[in-house]
């Protein structure tokens, strides 16, 4: 049906009341009528030809009380009117999600997965909530080990994630490997994850999207909340400055103060390390149409670890700053235009036997994008937009001495490589989606990437079809292209040796071709079942050339190959009520193949876990007390076994190390990894503020996984060699909002 020009539109912003912060994914509609609509990232809704008379409007999202309000809509009129909700008790979020679920209904959101802000902050490692941990216990999401600093997503290595924190791309998404997230819960107001077929307007990488957004911090008065606990402590103060408001949060650990107060076996000790992050966000509504935000971001990590002559050091850090004008044309027009620099660190040094090494690596990120949203009808939105960047890489290493590879490398000796390349990236998009009718929808888009280095033009089409086959079931499947210009290079032997480089004219973009099939139901009042059959297909993957020491472009650097991953999910959720939480399981299968590496074999990577079960329950008991346990259950991670070592006649050869000649790569799998965390709190009030006590039993029942396994050659017999991962680890924190 065409528009009718004589019928009537309505939009706005949809707030909170108590801290006028805006809405994401808050839903709106026109009870008795087909309208309604979803919130953007700014709390903006458009709801477009709607016939003149008078209705009832409904607002829901969870963790809100329902607003209902009449309004009446004239001929062409339209009607720019802005809301506020309530926060609800957990009995009213349990009833009031009817409307909500009618609305979703009609969105595609294939892969997508929205954490409520309310969840994510009761799942807590160390005694405080953690975004990056919580998204570690979704179904298809892996880690190489509990510390790994990077998410595998359906057989992708951490490289082929895009993590946005306000627009800015962030290279280095963890803390202490992994353990514990570089994102403050306190300063992140929505978590949206899209594990495989993301639309056109996301682009750069082959596997999932990660999207944070900051608080804007509270327009209407100053407040903040602090927490003291033994592993770290952070603060966070917002308030209304100036047109709009102000956030300003920061986080420090202080771990190595209290390590030696564990029970640690010497022969498994645990490294000194530290980290800190800062977040701020200013916001101005220069006017009702226009809002400029500037939002920075800040982390750093810092690692030694010294063990029977083994030293290893680690300097790790993120900066991005961005500035972003939002602007509304008209009811159904909405742009946004952001600048932003995203700048990344990480130094490598280590020291055994006489081989030493250091490693530098450095990307200086510069992005300019912009897109424009056209809601052309109730049918159709459409957007298009453009992203320039200008990435700086640096790379610097030195080698001192010999060691000996597990991973098949052969003896490496001293050499030298300082690299400095840079790259532009060029980029359009437009994507539309169109709803045939109630029941069947569409979402089709196109991605056009250029890179300088490579003088390589691309094109990603992407579809996704949604089918509601009835009220409580919806079938969903999509199929796209992406590709990818940078690569991490990786050494076998440790998990945490990373270093970004882009692709230039010697090798060509990596590219993936998604496959998804997902069907989601609510079988019983309150709990989403999905499941999701996916496979992807990899070309010009990436492994590092260890025996290169001085390379003269990318191509030296790496093996190219090709990858494959397919696999089952099931992801059941609850999230209202008391009793809130979610199952996943995930069985999946990864193989890679390189003419070079494994005799030409396919093999599995060492990411690679068959099995991947998850359990989060969390349980409000009263307004005071509350319980939540996590649960993880997964296949052994694959290495590199060795078959023999062989000694030369030659000491000064090799040391008297000889050389260890490996097995099938990565063809032994670690013992399964299992574990449970719990953790408890009590609210109470400390002179009218609302306060808090957390305990946080990591690791309960004190099972120490195996971080990695290498063998030590400093002594004729070989010996096989297991670091362990982190003890039974009780934490206290004590929490105050202000």
């Amino acid at each position: 049906m065409e528009p009718n020009s004589d019928n009537a539109s309505i939009s706005g912003f949809i707030r909170d009341s108590d801290n006028g912060e805006p809405l994401i994914g808050a839903t709106i509609r026109l009870t008795g009528t087909k309208y309604g609509a979803i919130t953007n990232k700014n709390g903006f809704f458009s709801i477009l030809d709607i016939p003149p008379g008078n209705y009832e409007i409904l607002i829901t999202n969870i963790g809100y009380t329902e607003f209902r309000t009449k309004v009446e809509l004239k001929l062409r009129q339209s009607l720019r009117k802005n809301f506020e909700l309530k926060s609800a008790s957990v009995e009213i979020q349990e009833i009031e999600v009817e409307a909500e679920r009618e609305v979703e209904k009609r969105e595609i959101n294939i892969s997508k997965v929205n954490i409520p802000i309310q969840q994510i902050s009761k799942i807590r490692i160390g005694g405080e909530s953690d975004i990056f941990r919580s998204l570690q216990f979704l179904p298809g999401i892996l880690t190489s080990s509990q510390i790994s600093s990077g998410l595998y997503v359906r057989g992708g290595s951490p490289d082929q994630n895009l993590i946005l924190i306000d627009g800015s791309t962030v290279y280095n998404p963890s803390h202490l490997f992994g353990f514990i997230s570089t994102f403050n819960s306190d300063a992140i107001k929505d978590v949206e994850l899209i594990k495989g077929g993301f639309p056109a307007e996301f682009g750069g990488r082959l596997s999932a999207v990660l999207n944070l957004t900051q608080k804007d911090g509270n327009s209407k008065e100053i407040n903040g909340i602090g927490s003291i606990g033994i592993i770290s402590s952070k603060l966070t103060l917002e308030g209304p400055l100036g047109m709009g408001s102000f956030l300003l949060s920061g986080r420090r650990t202080y771990f190595d103060l209290v390590k030696g107060l564990l029970p640690l076996d010497p022969e498994n000790p645990l490294p000194d390390f530290g980290f800190y992050d800062i977040n701020a966000k200013l916001t101005q509504n220069i006017s009702e149409n226009d809002k400029i935000t500037l939002s920075g971001f800040l982390s750093n990590d810092a690692l030694d670890y010294d063990s029977f002559g083994f030293n290893v050091g680690l300097d790790i850090g993120n900066r991005t700053l961005s500035g972003k004008w939002t602007r509304i044309i008209s009811e159904n027009l909405f742009s946004e235009l952001l600048l932003s620099s995203s700048i990344y660190k990480n130094n490598f040094s280590g020291e055994q036997s006489g081989f030493g090494f250091l490693v530098e690596n450095s990307i200086d990120d510069i992005t300019a994008k912009g897109s424009v949203s056209w809601f052309t009808s109730d049918k159709i939105t459409t957007k298009i937009g453009f992203e320039s960047s200008r990435l700086e890489f640096k790379y610097l290493q030195n080698f001192t001495g010999e060691r000996d590879s597990v991973a098949g490398s052969g003896t490496v000796s001293t050499g030298s490589t300082n690299l400095t390349v840079t790259d532009w990236n060029h980029s359009v998009f437009a994507q539309m989606n169109y709803s045939f009718s109630d029941l069947i929808s569409m979402q089709i888009g196109l991605r056009t990437n250029y890179w300088t280095l490579n003088d390589n033009l691309t094109f990603d089409p992407r579809i996704a079809l949604r089918w509601r086959m009835n009220d409580k079931m919806v079938l969903k499947a999509a199929w796209g292209i992406f590709h990818q210009n940078l690569r991490l290079a990786t050494q076998p032997d440790f998990s945490f040796f990373d270093t970004w480089l882009p692709t230039d004219s010697t090798v060509n973009p990596t590219r993936a071709f998604h496959y998804i099939l997902s069907l989601e139901t609510e079988f019983i009042k309150g709990f989403n079942l999905n499941f999701d059959l996916y496979h992807k297909f990899m070309q010009n993957i990436s492994e590092i050339n260890s025996n290169v020491l001085e390379p003269k472009n990318v191509a030296a650097i790496f093996y190219n190959g090709t990858g494959q991953s397919y696999g089952f999910e099931v992801f059941l959720q609850k999230k209202f009520g008391r009793l809130t939480g979610w199952f996943g399981y995930g069985l999946g299968f990864i193989y890679a193949q390189f003419d070079s590496i494994n005799n030409g074999n396919r093999f599995r990577p060492k990411y690679d876990r068959r099995h991947d079960l998850k359990l989060v329950a969390q349980y409000q008991i009263d307004d005071r007390w509350e319980i939540n346990a996590t649960f993880t259950f997964q296949s052994g991670q694959s290495y590199t076994g060795a078959t023999s070592r062989i000694l030369s006649r030659l000491p000064e050869q090799n040391s008297g190390r000889g050389k260890i000649i490996p097995s099938e790569r990565y063809g032994l799998r670690l013992p399964p990894s299992h574990q449970l965390n719990i953790s408890g709190s009590y609210a109470f009030k400390i002179f009218g503020a609302d306060s808090r006590v957390i305990l946080d039993i990591y690791n309960i029942y004190n099972r120490r996984d195996i971080w990695f396994r290498y063998y030590d050659t400093r002594s004729p017999e070989t010996k096989v060699t297991d670091v362990k991962l982190l003890p039974i680890l009780p934490t206290f924190s004590f929490e105050i909002k202000f």
